[in-house]
């Protein structure tokens, strides 16, 4: 599904965080739902939902700490840093509580933001990635599909720069069902993304680079008890599958599992029709 325009309703602007800013944009009226994004994308994967939400939703969409139009501090890419960033976007908002739909990283983030912050988030997707120190995932961390986990460095950044678009495709043409459902505008107009200055800095040397600090940050959250509110695990079928919601409930009580047929990791580009009647539906409590 190319990337389209982001809908005239919505504004952006960046926001202040520690030790930078957060490009974030805002649409609607309603009830407030977060939208985060993870590696590979950036919030641009979600205008499709944004547009289903906006009739009845106030929907955020921030780009993630050093990634897309986001600025690229240093530091501060632990989850439960940026959870805490979150919080204070969504004062700065004027909103208590929302609902949150998450991907990939955006559900590392999003757990922090949800085991921190439980009285703010009234139900939560999370889509097709585990969560850091949490239910198997160490057994994951030996499978040949996450190498890149640990893929950074000085020269590990000279080997990508220039070539961003053919590190990126490895990842929608490996964790995909149908890598022709990922079409060549969507993988430009991310690959021009993640060429800016520090974006593959911060992506491998922050966000993936923070996973050990968070494994432990989350088994301790873990152990404060687990998430109650109502959350809905989205595999896809050629990927997480209904295991989520197995991974998903060593941290929460109440998760309950949809699986999206035909597709891999990146069920928005994939299959966004099957995703927009599910995650709509459930926000809804339909």
């Amino acid at each position: 599904m190319p990337v389209a325009a982001w809908p005239q309703p919505f504004s952006a602007k960046q926001m202040s965080i520690a030790g930078g800013t957060q490009y974030v944009r805002v649409g609607g009226t309603g009830p407030a739902v977060l939208l985060l994004h993870g590696f590979g994308d950036t919030g641009d994967m979600w205008i499709a939902l944004a547009e289903a939400l906006i009739a009845d939703h106030t929907v955020i969409v921030p780009d993630l700490r050093g990634m897309g139009l986001s600025s690229h501090p240093e530091g501060g890419y632990e989850k439960v840093a940026q959870a805490h960033d979150l919080a204070g976007i969504l004062d700065q908002l004027g909103h208590e509580k929302i609902a949150l739909v998450t991907h990939d990283i955006g559900n590392m983030v999003g757990y922090a933001l949800a085991a921190l912050f439980p009285q703010r988030v009234t139900k939560w997707v999370v889509m097709d990635a585990p969560l850091p120190g949490i239910g198997h995932w160490d057994e994951m961390l030996k499978s040949p599909r996450v190498w890149h986990f640990n893929f950074r460095g000085p020269d590990v950044e000279r080997l990508v720069a220039g070539r961003e678009r053919i590190l990126l495709d490895r990842f929608y043409n490996e964790l995909s069902a149908n890598p022709s459902r990922i079409d060549e505008a969507t993988r430009d107009h991310y690959a021009e993304l993640y060429a800016r200055p520090r974006a593959i800095h911060n992506a491998l040397g922050g966000q993936f680079a923070a996973f050990a600090q968070d494994a432990i940050d989350n088994r301790a959250l873990v152990a404060k008890g687990k998430l109650t509110m109502p959350i809905l695990a989205i595999g896809g079928d050629h990927s997480y599958g209904a295991q989520l919601a197995t991974e998903v409930g060593f941290a929460a009580t109440n998760v309950r599992a949809a699986v999206i047929k035909d597709s891999g990791h990146w069920i928005m580009e994939e299959q966004p029709e099957q995703a927009l009647t599910i995650i709509p539906s459930f926000l809804r409590g339909e």
